[in-house]
Protein backbone atom coordinates (compact mmCIF):
# COMPACT_ATOMS: atom_id res chain seq x y z
CA UNK A 1 0.00 0.00 0.00
CA UNK A 2 0.85 3.25 -0.98
CA UNK A 3 0.68 6.32 1.29
CA UNK A 4 -0.65 9.34 -0.27
CA UNK A 5 0.39 12.71 0.57
CA UNK A 6 -1.30 15.94 -0.29
CA UNK A 7 0.57 19.04 -1.85
CA UNK A 8 -0.04 20.96 1.01
CA UNK A 9 1.30 18.55 3.46
CA UNK A 10 4.41 17.52 1.37
CA UNK A 11 5.57 21.31 1.13
CA UNK A 12 5.30 21.70 4.82
CA UNK A 13 7.13 18.32 5.04
CA UNK A 14 9.97 19.77 2.80
CA UNK A 15 10.10 23.16 4.43
CA UNK A 16 10.37 21.15 7.70
CA UNK A 17 13.52 19.00 6.06
CA UNK A 18 15.19 22.11 4.14
CA UNK A 19 14.90 24.01 7.71
CA UNK A 20 16.27 20.77 9.54
CA UNK A 21 19.90 20.36 6.90
CA UNK A 22 20.02 24.11 6.64
CA UNK A 23 20.46 24.10 10.51
CA UNK A 24 22.51 21.06 10.59
CA UNK A 25 24.56 22.49 7.99
CA UNK A 26 25.19 25.68 9.65
CA UNK A 27 25.88 24.30 12.67
CA UNK A 28 29.05 21.74 10.95
CA UNK A 29 29.84 25.08 9.53
CA UNK A 30 30.51 26.92 12.42
CA UNK A 31 32.41 23.63 13.52
CA UNK A 32 34.87 24.16 11.01
CA UNK A 33 35.42 27.65 11.18
CA UNK A 34 36.39 27.59 14.87
CA UNK A 35 38.63 24.41 13.93
CA UNK A 36 39.93 26.62 11.63
CA UNK A 37 40.66 29.28 13.99
CA UNK A 38 42.18 27.22 16.68
CA UNK A 39 44.74 25.67 14.03
CA UNK A 40 45.83 28.32 12.32
CA UNK A 41 46.67 30.00 15.50
CA UNK A 42 43.40 32.53 15.38
CA UNK A 43 44.87 34.08 11.95
CA UNK A 44 42.10 32.41 9.62
CA UNK A 45 40.00 35.03 8.13
CA UNK A 46 36.43 35.32 8.84
CA UNK A 47 33.90 33.62 6.30
CA UNK A 48 32.42 36.75 5.61
CA UNK A 49 34.81 38.10 3.68
CA UNK A 50 33.51 35.37 0.58
CA UNK A 51 29.91 37.06 0.78
CA UNK A 52 28.38 37.94 -2.62
CA UNK A 53 28.26 41.28 -2.89
CA UNK A 54 25.14 41.37 -4.45
CA UNK A 55 22.51 38.95 -5.80
CA UNK A 56 19.53 39.15 -8.35
CA UNK A 57 17.00 36.11 -7.89
CA UNK A 58 14.20 35.58 -10.00
CA UNK A 59 12.03 32.70 -10.51
CA UNK A 60 10.70 33.79 -13.73
CA UNK A 61 12.75 34.18 -17.16
CA UNK A 62 9.56 36.70 -17.97
CA UNK A 63 10.90 39.02 -15.61
CA UNK A 64 13.89 39.61 -17.37
CA UNK A 65 12.76 43.07 -18.55
CA UNK A 66 13.42 44.08 -14.73
CA UNK A 67 16.64 42.16 -14.07
CA UNK A 68 18.28 43.53 -17.61
CA UNK A 69 18.46 46.86 -17.63
CA UNK A 70 20.02 46.28 -13.34
CA UNK A 71 22.23 43.93 -14.55
CA UNK A 72 23.77 46.49 -17.17
CA UNK A 73 23.52 49.68 -14.79
CA UNK A 74 25.61 47.30 -12.34
CA UNK A 75 27.92 46.57 -14.89
CA UNK A 76 28.74 50.36 -16.08
CA UNK A 77 29.30 50.74 -12.07
CA UNK A 78 31.80 47.95 -11.99
CA UNK A 79 29.43 46.45 -9.27
CA UNK A 80 29.80 42.73 -8.63
CA UNK A 81 26.48 40.81 -8.98
CA UNK A 82 25.99 37.23 -9.22
CA UNK A 83 21.98 36.40 -11.62
CA UNK A 84 20.45 33.12 -9.87
CA UNK A 85 17.41 32.55 -12.23
CA UNK A 86 15.34 29.22 -11.60
CA UNK A 87 14.69 28.79 -15.60
CA UNK A 88 17.39 27.41 -17.48
CA UNK A 89 16.23 29.23 -20.33
CA UNK A 90 16.25 32.50 -19.15
CA UNK A 91 17.56 34.86 -21.93
CA UNK A 92 19.54 36.58 -19.47
CA UNK A 93 21.97 33.33 -19.40
CA UNK A 94 23.14 34.40 -22.47
CA UNK A 95 24.49 37.70 -21.96
CA UNK A 96 28.60 38.63 -21.96
CA UNK A 97 29.46 40.76 -18.65
CA UNK A 98 32.86 41.25 -17.35
CA UNK A 99 31.48 41.79 -13.37
CA UNK A 100 27.58 40.23 -14.12
CA UNK A 101 27.62 36.59 -13.53
CA UNK A 102 24.67 35.00 -14.92
CA UNK A 103 23.98 31.27 -13.68
CA UNK A 104 21.15 28.68 -13.29
CA UNK A 105 20.05 27.82 -9.37
CA UNK A 106 18.66 24.56 -10.52
CA UNK A 107 15.30 22.92 -11.04
CA UNK A 108 12.63 22.35 -8.56
CA UNK A 109 13.59 22.43 -4.95
CA UNK A 110 17.16 22.35 -5.76
CA UNK A 111 16.41 26.40 -6.55
CA UNK A 112 15.18 26.43 -2.64
CA UNK A 113 17.92 24.68 -1.51
CA UNK A 114 20.36 27.27 -2.90
CA UNK A 115 19.04 30.56 -1.89
CA UNK A 116 18.20 28.80 1.35
CA UNK A 117 21.85 28.87 2.01
CA UNK A 118 22.93 31.87 -0.34
CA UNK A 119 26.02 33.68 1.45
CA UNK A 120 25.89 37.35 0.23
CA UNK A 121 25.63 41.03 1.28
CA UNK A 122 22.65 41.85 -0.50
CA UNK A 123 20.02 40.34 -2.57
CA UNK A 124 17.32 41.55 -4.94
CA UNK A 125 14.50 40.22 -6.02
CA UNK A 126 11.15 39.65 -7.84
CA UNK A 127 9.86 36.90 -6.20
CA UNK A 128 7.45 37.12 -3.23
CA UNK A 129 7.03 34.66 -0.02
CA UNK A 130 10.62 34.83 1.12
CA UNK A 131 10.55 33.03 4.70
CA UNK A 132 6.66 31.57 4.08
CA UNK A 133 7.08 28.45 1.81
CA UNK A 134 10.58 26.82 0.89
CA UNK A 135 12.26 29.71 0.20
CA UNK A 136 13.87 30.68 3.42
CA UNK A 137 15.92 34.01 4.51
CA UNK A 138 19.67 32.43 5.00
CA UNK A 139 21.36 33.03 8.06
CA UNK A 140 24.37 34.65 5.69
CA UNK A 141 22.31 37.20 3.90
CA UNK A 142 22.55 40.81 5.53
CA UNK A 143 19.94 42.37 3.32
CA UNK A 144 17.05 41.17 1.35
CA UNK A 145 15.18 43.70 -1.15
CA UNK A 146 12.16 43.31 -3.25
CA UNK A 147 11.51 44.86 -6.49
CA UNK A 148 7.89 44.96 -7.99
CA UNK A 149 7.00 43.36 -11.16
CA UNK A 150 4.19 46.45 -12.32
CA UNK A 151 3.01 49.55 -11.16
CA UNK A 152 -0.11 49.22 -9.38
CA UNK A 153 -1.26 47.85 -5.82
CA UNK A 154 1.58 45.95 -3.86
CA UNK A 155 -1.01 43.98 -1.61
CA UNK A 156 -1.76 41.88 -4.82
CA UNK A 157 0.62 38.94 -4.39
CA UNK A 158 -0.86 36.14 -2.63
CA UNK A 159 -1.06 36.61 1.15
CA UNK A 160 2.34 36.87 3.27
CA UNK A 161 4.28 37.35 0.11
CA UNK A 162 6.35 39.87 0.84
CA UNK A 163 6.37 40.38 4.89
CA UNK A 164 9.68 38.85 5.56
CA UNK A 165 11.63 41.09 3.59
CA UNK A 166 13.72 44.03 4.62
CA UNK A 167 13.22 46.64 2.10
CA UNK A 168 10.55 46.98 -0.71
CA UNK A 169 11.53 49.39 -4.00
CA UNK A 170 8.25 51.28 -4.85
CA UNK A 171 6.77 53.12 -7.41
CA UNK A 172 3.47 54.92 -5.90
CA UNK A 173 3.20 57.01 -2.77
CA UNK A 174 -0.33 55.22 -1.92
CA UNK A 175 1.94 51.96 -1.84
CA UNK A 176 3.93 53.05 0.87
CA UNK A 177 0.28 53.38 3.28
CA UNK A 178 -0.56 49.78 2.13
CA UNK A 179 2.50 48.73 3.35
CA UNK A 180 2.40 50.54 6.86
CA UNK A 181 -0.80 49.80 7.22
CA UNK A 182 0.00 46.03 6.62
CA UNK A 183 3.13 46.30 8.79
CA UNK A 184 0.44 47.33 11.94
CA UNK A 185 -2.25 44.84 11.19
CA UNK A 186 -0.01 42.02 11.23
CA UNK A 187 2.42 43.20 14.31
CA UNK A 188 5.51 43.69 11.95
CA UNK A 189 8.37 45.59 11.73
CA UNK A 190 9.01 48.49 9.78
CA UNK A 191 10.53 47.56 6.44
CA UNK A 192 12.54 50.12 4.66
CA UNK A 193 10.55 51.67 1.38
CA UNK A 194 12.24 53.61 -0.91
CA UNK A 195 10.40 55.23 -4.20
CA UNK A 196 12.51 54.47 -7.12
CA UNK A 197 10.07 54.06 -9.61
CA UNK A 198 8.84 50.91 -12.12
CA UNK A 199 12.36 49.42 -13.39
CA UNK A 200 9.78 47.18 -15.60
CA UNK A 201 7.56 49.85 -16.46
CA UNK A 202 10.53 51.77 -17.80
CA UNK A 203 12.23 49.19 -19.75
CA UNK A 204 8.90 49.06 -21.47
CA UNK A 205 8.93 52.72 -22.19
CA UNK A 206 12.54 52.69 -23.59
CA UNK A 207 11.45 49.82 -26.03
CA UNK A 208 8.58 51.92 -27.33
CA UNK A 209 10.76 54.69 -28.13
CA UNK A 210 12.91 53.00 -30.15
CA UNK A 211 9.90 51.02 -31.57
CA UNK A 212 9.11 51.52 -35.25
CA UNK A 213 5.19 52.55 -35.70
CA UNK A 214 2.69 50.03 -36.18
CA UNK A 215 1.98 49.24 -40.01
CA UNK A 216 -2.04 49.83 -40.60
CA UNK A 217 -4.16 46.76 -39.87
CA UNK A 218 -7.64 45.85 -38.70
CA UNK A 219 -8.87 46.34 -34.65
CA UNK A 220 -6.99 43.84 -32.76
CA UNK A 221 -8.15 43.20 -29.29
CA UNK A 222 -6.01 41.87 -26.82
CA UNK A 223 -7.66 39.65 -23.82
CA UNK A 224 -4.70 39.17 -21.00
CA UNK A 225 -6.22 38.39 -17.70
CA UNK A 226 -4.58 37.63 -14.25
CA UNK A 227 -4.63 34.05 -13.24
CA UNK A 228 -6.65 32.21 -10.78
CA UNK A 229 -10.54 32.15 -9.80
CA UNK A 230 -11.17 35.97 -9.83
CA UNK A 231 -9.45 35.95 -13.63
CA UNK A 232 -11.80 36.20 -16.87
CA UNK A 233 -10.77 32.81 -18.47
CA UNK A 234 -11.89 31.45 -15.08
CA UNK A 235 -14.89 33.62 -14.47
CA UNK A 236 -16.27 33.94 -18.56
CA UNK A 237 -14.11 31.11 -20.37
CA UNK A 238 -16.28 30.09 -23.61
CA UNK A 239 -19.10 33.14 -23.07
CA UNK A 240 -15.98 36.04 -23.57
CA UNK A 241 -14.49 34.15 -26.21
CA UNK A 242 -17.53 33.69 -28.19
CA UNK A 243 -18.46 37.27 -27.91
CA UNK A 244 -15.24 38.72 -29.05
CA UNK A 245 -15.38 36.04 -32.36
CA UNK A 246 -18.58 37.71 -32.69
CA UNK A 247 -17.15 41.19 -33.41
CA UNK A 248 -15.59 40.53 -36.34
CA UNK A 249 -12.18 42.23 -35.14
CA UNK A 250 -8.47 40.30 -34.59
CA UNK A 251 -8.55 38.90 -31.25
CA UNK A 252 -4.92 37.94 -29.24
CA UNK A 253 -5.48 35.70 -26.37
CA UNK A 254 -2.53 35.76 -23.73
CA UNK A 255 -3.48 33.93 -20.45
CA UNK A 256 -1.35 34.62 -17.32
CA UNK A 257 2.27 32.43 -17.74
CA UNK A 258 1.03 30.76 -14.62
CA UNK A 259 -2.22 30.19 -15.84
CA UNK A 260 -0.66 27.56 -18.05
CA UNK A 261 0.66 25.70 -14.27
CA UNK A 262 -2.02 26.05 -12.10
CA UNK A 263 -4.90 26.13 -14.48
CA UNK A 264 -4.12 23.90 -17.06
CA UNK A 265 -6.66 21.69 -17.57
CA UNK A 266 -9.36 24.95 -18.00
CA UNK A 267 -6.63 26.18 -20.27
CA UNK A 268 -6.39 23.48 -22.48
CA UNK A 269 -9.92 22.78 -22.76
CA UNK A 270 -10.05 26.59 -24.18
CA UNK A 271 -7.25 26.47 -26.59
CA UNK A 272 -9.03 23.13 -28.07
CA UNK A 273 -11.75 24.62 -28.42
CA UNK A 274 -11.07 27.34 -29.98
CA UNK A 275 -8.25 26.52 -32.30
CA UNK A 276 -5.86 29.44 -33.94
CA UNK A 277 -7.28 30.49 -36.95
CA UNK A 278 -6.82 33.88 -38.97
CA UNK A 279 -9.04 35.82 -36.55
CA UNK A 280 -7.92 34.13 -33.28
CA UNK A 281 -4.17 34.16 -31.86
CA UNK A 282 -2.99 32.61 -28.87
CA UNK A 283 0.06 33.97 -27.20
CA UNK A 284 2.81 32.46 -24.79
CA UNK A 285 5.57 34.22 -25.76
CA UNK A 286 8.38 35.12 -23.01
CA UNK A 287 8.00 38.74 -24.03
CA UNK A 288 4.60 40.84 -24.04
CA UNK A 289 5.67 43.24 -25.83
CA UNK A 290 4.59 42.47 -29.50
CA UNK A 291 1.32 42.04 -28.16
CA UNK A 292 1.30 45.48 -26.50
CA UNK A 293 2.63 47.02 -29.61
CA UNK A 294 0.26 46.16 -31.81
CA UNK A 295 -3.09 45.45 -30.18
CA UNK A 296 -5.65 48.36 -30.32
CA UNK A 297 -7.47 47.75 -26.81
CA UNK A 298 -6.69 44.99 -23.96
CA UNK A 299 -9.30 43.10 -22.23
CA UNK A 300 -8.01 42.73 -18.81
CA UNK A 301 -9.56 42.31 -14.94
CA UNK A 302 -7.17 42.84 -11.70
CA UNK A 303 -3.56 42.40 -13.74
CA UNK A 304 -1.01 44.55 -13.51
CA UNK A 305 -0.78 44.49 -17.54
CA UNK A 306 -3.49 47.17 -17.39
CA UNK A 307 -1.00 49.44 -16.56
CA UNK A 308 1.82 48.15 -18.22
CA UNK A 309 -0.90 48.97 -21.50
CA UNK A 310 -2.27 52.33 -20.10
CA UNK A 311 1.12 53.60 -18.57
CA UNK A 312 3.28 53.21 -21.37
CA UNK A 313 1.32 52.65 -24.67
CA UNK A 314 -1.47 55.49 -23.81
CA UNK A 315 -4.18 53.12 -24.78
CA UNK A 316 -7.80 52.16 -23.86
CA UNK A 317 -8.87 49.53 -21.86
CA UNK A 318 -11.73 47.63 -20.97
CA UNK A 319 -11.85 46.14 -17.42
CA UNK A 320 -13.89 43.18 -16.56
CA UNK A 321 -16.38 42.47 -13.56
CA UNK A 322 -15.26 39.19 -11.85
CA UNK A 323 -16.22 39.77 -8.48
CA UNK A 324 -12.49 40.17 -7.20
CA UNK A 325 -12.11 37.74 -4.36
CA UNK A 326 -9.37 39.33 -1.97
CA UNK A 327 -9.69 36.76 0.40
CA UNK A 328 -6.19 35.05 -0.80
CA UNK A 329 -4.47 38.42 -1.15
CA UNK A 330 -2.67 40.57 0.97
CA UNK A 331 -5.39 43.01 -0.48
CA UNK A 332 -7.61 41.34 2.20
CA UNK A 333 -6.37 42.97 5.50
CA UNK A 334 -6.47 46.45 3.99
CA UNK A 335 -9.63 48.79 5.47
CA UNK A 336 -9.59 50.71 2.48
CA UNK A 337 -9.72 50.17 -0.97
CA UNK A 338 -7.63 48.93 -3.25
CA UNK A 339 -5.86 51.93 -5.59
CA UNK A 340 -6.09 49.84 -8.48
CA UNK A 341 -10.23 49.74 -8.59
CA UNK A 342 -10.87 53.20 -7.29
CA UNK A 343 -8.58 54.41 -10.87
CA UNK A 344 -10.08 51.58 -13.62
CA UNK A 345 -13.07 53.75 -14.44
CA UNK A 346 -11.14 56.58 -15.58
CA UNK A 347 -9.00 54.17 -17.76
CA UNK A 348 -12.09 52.61 -19.88
CA UNK A 349 -15.24 50.77 -19.74
CA UNK A 350 -16.70 48.00 -17.38
CA UNK A 351 -17.21 44.64 -18.93
CA UNK A 352 -20.12 42.77 -16.85
CA UNK A 353 -22.22 40.01 -17.92
CA UNK A 354 -24.91 42.25 -18.50
CA UNK A 355 -23.38 43.66 -21.11
CA UNK A 356 -21.02 41.64 -22.54
CA UNK A 357 -23.42 40.81 -25.54
CA UNK A 358 -22.47 44.48 -26.24
CA UNK A 359 -19.08 44.49 -26.77
CA UNK A 360 -18.42 45.64 -30.10
CA UNK A 361 -20.34 48.75 -28.99
CA UNK A 362 -18.17 49.12 -25.99
CA UNK A 363 -14.63 48.46 -27.93
CA UNK A 364 -15.83 50.93 -30.56
CA UNK A 365 -16.69 53.74 -27.71
CA UNK A 366 -13.60 52.92 -26.44
CA UNK A 367 -11.62 53.64 -29.40
CA UNK A 368 -13.48 56.63 -30.41
CA UNK A 369 -13.69 58.29 -27.26
CA UNK A 370 -10.93 60.69 -25.67
CA UNK A 371 -12.51 60.87 -22.59
CA UNK A 372 -10.00 58.34 -20.61
CA UNK A 373 -6.99 60.22 -21.31
CA UNK A 374 -7.26 62.81 -18.27
CA UNK A 375 -7.54 59.18 -16.11
CA UNK A 376 -3.87 57.56 -17.70
CA UNK A 377 -2.51 60.59 -16.99
CA UNK A 378 -3.58 60.37 -13.16
CA UNK A 379 -2.40 57.20 -13.27
CA UNK A 380 0.44 58.17 -14.15
CA UNK A 381 1.16 60.63 -12.26
CA UNK A 382 0.09 58.77 -8.92
CA UNK A 383 2.03 55.32 -9.52
CA UNK A 384 5.01 55.83 -12.31
CA UNK A 385 7.04 57.89 -9.92
CA UNK A 386 10.93 58.58 -11.34
CA UNK A 387 9.73 57.98 -15.05
CA UNK A 388 12.88 57.22 -17.31
CA UNK A 389 15.45 56.77 -14.01
CA UNK A 390 14.28 53.92 -11.81
CA UNK A 391 17.18 51.60 -12.95
CA UNK A 392 19.47 54.47 -11.79
CA UNK A 393 17.55 54.54 -8.34
CA UNK A 394 17.38 51.05 -7.51
CA UNK A 395 20.89 50.81 -8.27
CA UNK A 396 21.92 53.87 -5.97
CA UNK A 397 20.12 52.55 -3.21
CA UNK A 398 21.43 48.70 -3.37
CA UNK A 399 25.03 50.43 -3.47
CA UNK A 400 24.49 52.81 -0.54
CA UNK A 401 22.60 50.18 1.39
CA UNK A 402 25.65 47.33 0.95
CA UNK A 403 28.05 50.13 2.38
CA UNK A 404 25.89 51.22 5.01
CA UNK A 405 25.28 47.33 5.87
CA UNK A 406 29.86 46.81 5.53
CA UNK A 407 29.99 49.71 7.38
CA UNK A 408 27.51 49.34 10.84
CA UNK A 409 29.81 45.62 10.20
CA UNK A 410 32.88 46.80 10.89
CA UNK A 411 31.93 49.25 13.75
CA UNK A 412 30.21 46.34 15.73
CA UNK A 413 33.51 44.29 14.90
CA UNK A 414 35.59 47.43 16.50
CA UNK A 415 33.92 47.67 19.10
Amino acid sequence: MFLYIDPGTGSMLFTILIGVLSAAIYAFRGVLVKLKFLLSGGNVRRSDDAAIPFVFFTDSKRYWNIFKPLCDEMEKRGEQVLYLTAEPDDPLLNEKYRNIRAEYAGDGNKTFARMNMLKADVVLSSTPGLDVYQWKRSRDVKWYTHVFHAANDVTLYRMFGIDYYDALLLSGEYQIREIRELEALRHLPEKELRLTGSPHTDALRERLLRADPVPEHEITVLLAPSWGPSGILSKYGSKIIDRLLETGFHVIIRPHPQSFVSESGMLSSLMKKYPESEQLQWDRSVDNFDVLHRSDILISDFSGVIFDYTLVFDKPVIYADTSFDAGMYDAWWLEEGLWTFSILDQLGLQLTEENMKDIKILIQQCLSENRFKAGRDRARAETWANIGHSVEAVADYLVEKRGELLSSEAGHRAA
